[in-house]
């Protein structure tokens, strides 16, 4: 019988796991340049987090079972709760701001549909500790420089930017109340995805006969995308008291927001939208989700402040803001724009044996090559020099080590530089000592 991996779940050949090392690394690296320092957690965890933080209904998505010990648990389908609890346990002995970034797998009990997947890998960046517009700006920054850093420019992708602060002004000059609004906000997430005439429905059961008016109110403010109109939009709104007062100060974060965004170079790659909502009830304030250019397909990114999250959770009061990116719709756009190529995890040397004794030298300087760090192959039987050599060649080796019967006399090893063609002869005692200038210069300016 032949058995098959499970509906949603990928196998990751050595060809394809190379790809996914690279996209990796090249998140790692941006991570750690905005000093972000990175955490793990637990791939299984009481399903009753994942409750707390999002509703009864988030069950349904989730793999969950009672384990051997009578506990309900779950395989994570995103780090946020954890990464809360972990917070949350030692927030007193956390230097603040607390910048922490993340590369795990998750889980999904859905559909499995092109750019959604049951398995996937999410790079987590989040920052703790910090209420100010300077947080934000500082994610999004790195989100942008993420993306950028795969050959993506503004052409390509937009980081679309709202804030559910605004909105909740905005309801409350309609009247609306917590539970209300929290309602509306739902059916606002969804708009894109909901024919008008069931919007106008949905908004009914809230609204009244005001619902067609409100919608068009809606509209006019998702259509906006410059900050000079959006200042107009929410000064002209029937607000009084505090809530006038609370309305200038969100102009005033947000005129730090963008100048924060600008500041660091990614202004060209954002969009005010506000018909970015992000359906989770857990956002407190900005949220932002990219999106390549042409608004088609799933987001690439997506996140926002959830100040209140932790506190939920059982720890202190703790603001933060963060994002998730995930690998499968950021794969599905490199390869539409062709800047994922083939990755292969070539050797930096491959010995070339002729002879048992050939064989004894070449594996004690693979030995020692390999204890610096390098990446060294050689045959594990017995092979003429024609068949040793295409077989380095194959495998992109950068440099052949050759041992025949006239290098082990002359207790030499010439070393084949594939790039260019040049041969040369060390002295095997030299071989190492020699190395770190040989595979930063090429054999060309290596000289024994």
């Amino acid at each position: 019988m032949q058995f098959q991996s499970l509906p949603g779940f990928r196998e990751f050949y050595p060809d394809a796991c190379a790809r996914r090392n690279h996209i990796f690394g090249q998140w790692k690296q941006v991570a750690r340049a905005f000093n972000f320092q990175e955490y793990d957690a637990p791939v299984l965890e009481p399903l009753e987090l994942y409750i707390e933080k999002s509703g009864e209904e988030i069950v349904g998505q989730l793999f969950n079972f009672e384990d051997r010990g009578g506990r309900t648990v779950a395989l994570r389908p995103e780090m946020t709760p954890s990464l809360a609890r972990l917070i949350g346990a030692k927030a007193n002995s956390l230097k603040r701001p607390i910048k922490w970034f993340n590369i795990g797998e998750h889980y999904r009990y859905e559909k499995p549909q092109k750019g959604r997947l049951r398995a996937f890998y999410q790079f987590n960046v989040d920052i703790f500790g910090e209420s100010g517009p300077a947080a934000d700006a500082e994610l999004i920054a790195l989100l942008v420089q993420a993306l950028r850093t795969f050959g993506l420019d503004s052409k390509d992708f937009k980081v679309r930017l709202s804030d559910r602060d605004l909105w909740l002004l905005m309801l409350a000059a309609e009247g609306l109340d917590e539970a209300g609004s929290a309602t509306v906000l739902g059916i606002i997430d969804k708009l894109e995805r909901t024919e008008r005439p069931k919007a106008i429905e949905q908004l009914y059961k809230v609204l009244g006969d005001g619902a067609e008016g409100f919608l068009g109110r809606v509209e006019q403010a998702i259509a906006i995308r410059d900050f000079d109109t959006l200042s107009e939009f929410i000064l002209s709104l029937p607000l009084e008291g505090d809530l006038a007062t609370q309305a200038k100060q969100r102009l005033k974060d947000w005129h730090a927001l963008l100048g924060g965004i600008k500041s660091a170079g990614a202004a060209d790659f954002i969009q005010i939208d506000l018909g970015i909502v992000r359906g989770l009830a857990y956002y407190t304030g900005f949220v932002f989700e990219a999106f390549e250019a042409s608004g088609e397909g799933r987001a690439l990114a997506g996140g926002g402040r959830y100040d209140a999250l932790v506190n939920k959770l059982g720890g202190p009061e703790m603001p933060a803001v963060g994002f998730a990116m995930g690998d499968v719709t950021l794969v599905d756009l490199l390869e539409s724009k062709k800047l994922l190529s083939t990755y292969v995890e070539s050797p930096d040397f491959i010995a070339i044996i002729g002879g048992a004794e050939a064989r004894d030298a070449a594996m004690s300087d693979a030995a020692l090559l390999r204890s610096m760090g390098y990446r060294v192959d050689y045959p594990l039987k017995d092979q003429g020099f024609g068949k040793q050599f295409k077989d380095a060649n194959q495998k992109g080796a950068r440099f052949a080590l050759i041992y025949g019967s006239e290098e082990i006399e002359k207790g030499v090893v010439k070393v084949r530089d594939f790039a260019s063609g040049v041969e040369q002869e060390f002295l095997r005692n030299q071989l190492v000592e020699l190395t770190p200038e040989l595979v930063s210069n090429g054999l060309q300016e290596c000289r024994p």
